[in-house]
C-alpha cells in the first residue's frame, strides 16, 4: 500500500471553500419592523437582522452578493446595504412611493417601480448612483421585471389593469397589454418566451407571449393572486394567493394548476433557491416565511421573521 501523503492546499483557496459550497441566503424585507431578515437556506434559520429603512419593500441583490438594494417606501429612496458588513451604506433618491425592485440579468442596472411618479427609476450598480428614469403610461407601477435577455422590462400597472413593456435599448415604452384588474407579480420563463402576470382582483394569471405581446392564456388562480415565481427549469410557475393563504402550482406545458399548497396568512412575494428545490413565501399577516418542497409540493416549515414581510430574494 502506498503511504498516504498530506495534501497541501493554499490558504487563499481554503478561504474560498466556505463561500463556494455555502447555501444561498434568503433576504426578507419586513415593512412593519423596518428590518431585513436573513435566512440561511441550508438550515432555514434566521441568522441576522439588518436595518432596512422605515418601510422596506422591494429587494434585489447584486451578482457578487456584496450589495442589497431595498426600496424604502415612505422615504422615497433606494437603501443600499453592504452585505459584507450587513449595514446600510448609502441611499438613492427615487420619487414618491417606490415598490418592486429588480436586477438586470447582466447585473448592470437595478430598477425600481415608483408608484406616484408613474415611472421606473434605474440605478447603476457600478457606481450605486441614479442613472435615469423611464415614464410609463400605466398608473401606479408596482413591479418591474427584466426579460431573461435583459432587452425588455415588463411593468405591472397596479391601477391601470395593464402591463407596460419597455425596450431597454431605447429606454422607452413600446407596448401596453391589457390584463385583469390589479396586476402585480410578473415572472418570465427561463427561455424568455412567455411572461406570467398575476392579476389580484381578477384571481387570474395572464400568460403573455414576450415576442408578440399577445395574451396566449388565462389561468384561474386562487383568491387575490399576486406574487409570481418561476422554477429554474421552466416547468412550473408558482402564484401566491393572498386571500386564500395558499400557493398555486401551474404546469407550464398545460397552463393548468396542478397543486395548491397551504401557507401562512396573506402570502405575498416569493423566491426559489437557485436549484429550484425550495420556494420561500413571505406571509404578511403571519409574520413568517413558508418553505415549500417543490418536488413534493408540500410545506416544510414556517420561519418566524419580522412584522409584515413583503417579499423574498435568494442569493
Amino acid at each position: 500500500m502506498l503511504p498516504l501523503r498530506r495534501l497541501l492546499v493554499p490558504a487563499a483557496l481554503l478561504a474560498c471553500v466556505p463561500a463556494l459550497f455555502a447555501a444561498p441566503f434568503a433576504y426578507v424585507p419586513n415593512e412593519g419592523s423596518g428590518t431585513i431578515s436573513v435566512i440561511d437556506t441550508a438550515t432555514d434559520e434566521v441568522v441576522a437582522e439588518i436595518p432596512g429603512g422605515s418601510k422596506p419593500r422591494g429587494l434585489a441583490v447584486s451578482r457578487d452578493a456584496r450589495w442589497l438594494y431595498v426600496s424604502d417606501q415612505p422615504k422615497n429612496r433606494l437603501q443600499i446595504v453592504s452585505l459584507e458588513r450587513r449595514a446600510p451604506e448609502g441611499t438613492v433618491d427615487l420619487g414618491e412611493s417606490p415598490e418592486g425592485v429588480a436586477l438586470s440579468p447582466d447585473g448592470r442596472w437595478v430598477v425600481a417601480a415608483v408608484e406616484e411618479k408613474h415611472e421606473i427609476v434605474v440605478t447603476d450598480t457600478r457606481t450605486n448612483t441614479r442613472a435615469f428614469a423611464i415614464p410609463v403610461k400605466g398608473r401606479n407601477p408596482e413591479h418591474a421585471v427584466f426579460s431573461p435577455d435583459g432587452k425588455q422590462l415588463f411593468v405591472s400597472a397596479e391601477n391601470g389593469d395593464a402591463v407596460d413593456i419597455i425596450d431597454m435599448a431605447t429606454r422607452k415604452q413600446v407596448a401596453q397589454v391589457a390584463v385583469g384588474a390589479r396586476p402585480r407579480g410578473i415572472g418570465f420563463l427561463p427561455d424568455g418566451s412567455r411572461a406570467y402576470v398575476a392579476a389580484e382582483n381578477a384571481n387570474e394569471v395572464y400568460v403573455i407571449d414576450a415576442a408578440t405581446h399577445a395574451i396566449v392564456a388565462r389561468i384561474p388562480a386562487g383568491l387575490r393572486a399576486n406574487g409570481v415565481a418561476v422554477h429554474p427549469d421552466g416547468s412550473r410557475v408558482y402564484v401566491s394567493n393572498g386571500g386564500a393563504a395558499s400557493v398555486s402550482v401551474i404546469d407550464t406545458k398545460t397552463n393548468r394548476v396542478v397543486a395548491t399548497v397551504g401557507v401562512g396568512e396573506r402570502p405575498w412575494n416569493m423566491a426559489l433557491t437557485p436549484d429550484g428545490a425550495k420556494l420561500y413565501v413571505a406571509n404578511g399577516r403571519s409574520g413568517s416565511v413558508s418553505v415549500i418542497d417543490t418536488a413534493r409540493n408540500e410545506k416544510l416549515r414556517d420561519i418566524a421573521v419580522g412584522k409584515l414581510p413583503w417579499g423574498v430574494v435568494v442569493r
